[in-house]
């Protein structure tokens, strides 16, 4: 009776180990003869390179290479580098026996005899295809990333390092900003702030607000390549990595200047129409008190002429007659007044010579003026007249004199002037064409800013 073989003769240990070496099969494991020709293969080897044990032994294993690399020599060269450092170790495309590629990981290992020589080759492979499909997507998923983010040009997009240099440059960086990438990346992204904010440590700030929140967002001005300022909307996100350092920071910025001052426009439009609701509100109620005030002082002023002409010249009554006289066609001139302010009362417009009419009115604005105040006037020689209400014109004069007076209780001198002026389609509201300034200045202090943006509402005083 023949006897088994004992479990530690040499046999049954390479029985253990083919049959250890057959059971894996997430890798190839095959050996090759000196020459390249496959002497043994595991069930990984026929998983995921789809021949059979009998159809691939004694075949050389260049077969498993792309015709561009057998071209080439690489399976020839593997198996050099494999006898002259003692193993090859690489990655690539090799080719099943469908035709279909898979990308692999290949070690190499030479075998040699007690002697010496060169008996053959351990050959190890393991299919990493699909860690190669998901690299490869990745590195598309990103090239086509950065793509974008360079062809976004509304928006100044790039990275800081940890210390806050620029790192990398987009188009919308370069068209917002003013530099070429050579001419910006490797600077600290402080030289985009002004010189103020770079003072009280702005810069810094930001970076350390995103850390800690990780988020910084503001607006403010910021300075292009050429020095000229824009307002801008940042953005700052801490960049960390996965083990959760710091790496850099990504930043948007957004030049949003046009739209802060169509904002500005939009709100001073908003107040001119208040203003000019307000003001037409105002018109309607001053010409319907206007137009009864000055009805009945009219009857008022027929009366008091009717009794004036009908009693003796009592010197105890005439004086009480011309003064109620004087201060009925006072009113009558301030309903007048406002009866212009509500577009009422029709302006009597005719040729005036205002310089002519300055002239006329000078003992009134003396009376008015006083002793201590020096009336001044500066008229060109030729002075061309204008189409115009000339009582309305002396009513202006009158108070601007009088609010001069009031503002120089020490006295001074008021200095009335007139010029031609040339107005153009893109200088304001009025009508292009030649107009004449009238100017009254006086010596006094002035208005501050609050009484200056109301000094031209109607009945607006400071008295």
């Amino acid at each position: 009776m023949q006897e088994e073989p004992s479990s530690d003769t040499p046999t049954a240990t390479e029985d253990r180990y083919r049959l250890l070496i057959d059971a894996v099969s997430d890798y190839a494991i095959y050996m090759l003869n000196a020459d390249g020709k496959i002497a043994s293969w595991n069930s990984g080897a026929r998983r995921f390179k789809g021949y059979e044990e009998a159809e691939i032994l004694g075949q050389h294993f260049s077969r498993f290479y792309t015709d561009d690399d057998r071209a080439a020599g690489l399976p020839q060269r593997t198996l050099d580098i494999a006898t002259a450092e003692g193993r090859f170790e690489g990655e690539g495309w090799r080719v099943r026996k469908d035709g279909t590629r898979f990308w692999c990981h290949v070690v190499v290992d030479p075998i040699w005899s007690p002697t010496g020589s060169l008996l053959g080759f351990a050959k190890v492979t393991r299919d990493l295809t699909e860690r190669k499909l998901a690299e490869e997507s990745l590195k598309q998923s990103e090239q086509q990333f950065r793509l974008l983010i360079q062809s976004v040009t509304d928006y100044a997009i790039y990275m800081l390092d940890p210390s806050g240099v620029v790192s990398n440059w987009n188009m919308g960086a370069q068209r917002i900003k003013g530099y070429l990438p050579d001419e910006i990346i490797g600077q600290h992204y402080s030289v985009f702030f002004t010189e103020e904010d770079r003072q009280n440590g702005a810069p810094q700030r930001g970076l350390q607000t995103a850390v800690r929140e990780g988020r910084f967002e503001s607006q403010g001005w910021r300075v292009r390549k050429d020095g000229s300022r824009f307002w801008a909307n940042v953005v700052v996100d801490p960049i960390r990595s996965d083990t959760g350092t710091l790496i850099g920071f990504a930043k948007v910025t957004r030049d949003i200047t046009e739209s802060v001052e169509a904002q500005r426009e939009l709100e001073k439009a908003r107040e001119a129409l208040f203003q000019s609701q307000k003001m037409e509100s105002l018109g309607r109620l001053t010409g319907g008190i206007a137009h009864d005030f000055n009805n009945l002082l009219m009857a008022v002023l027929g009366g008091l002429e009717i009794v004036r002409r009908r009693i003796p010249n009592d010197p105890r009554i005439v004086p009480l007659l011309d003064n109620a006289i004087q201060g009925a066609q006072r009113g009558i001139s301030l309903s007048q007044r406002m009866l212009a302010f509500a577009r009422r009362q029709e302006l009597h417009l005719e040729l005036v010579d205002v310089s002519a009419l300055v002239r006329g009115m000078a003992g009134l604005l003396r009376q008015s003026l006083g002793s201590r105040i020096q009336i001044e006037t500066r008229f060109p020689p030729a002075v061309k007249p204008v189409l115009a209400d000339s009582n309305q014109i002396e009513l202006a004069l009158l108070n601007l004199a009088v609010n001069a007076r009031d503002a120089m209780p020490e006295g001074g001198t008021v200095t009335i002037s007139v010029r031609e002026y040339r107005v153009d389609a893109e200088d304001g509201p009025l009508e292009p064409g030649d107009y004449l300034c009238l100017a009254l200045a006086d010596e006094g202090e002035g208005m501050d800013e609050a009484t200056l943006e109301r000094a031209m509402e109607p009945f607006f005083t400071t008295k």
